[in-house]
């Protein structure tokens, strides 16, 4: 499911014009990366939660070029889901 089809339920299912729910949609997906940019993890009680992850510091090879890379410590974001959230997907019967 692409961006603009969530956008497009959202429409139908709450009533609200197509705009507005493209502009809350893009507003919360700032608000995510902005927020995770100054460091801050996010929590959606029953959803999951935004983190950042710490990778460390390691030593990587080239393979091309025969050499060995140093690869800085550095943070990557992540999501974990809730457990009621994974509950609900592992009960569901339309997963193949």
């Amino acid at each position: 499911m692409t961006k603009a089809e969530v956008i497009t339920k959202i429409s139908e299912k709450t009533g609200i014009q197509k705009d507005d729910v493209t502009q809350a949609v893009e507003a919360f997906f700032k608000v995510v990366k902005d927020s995770m940019a100054d460091g801050e993890n996010i929590y959606v009680r029953g959803f999951g939660s935004f983190i950042n992850k710490k990778r460390a510091k390691k030593i990587a090879r080239n393979i091309s070029k025969n050499t060995a890379i140093v690869i800085e410590e550095h943070y990557i974001p992540a999501f974990k889901p809730s457990k009621v959230f994974v509950e609900k997907i592992k009960g569901s019967k339309k997963i193949n």
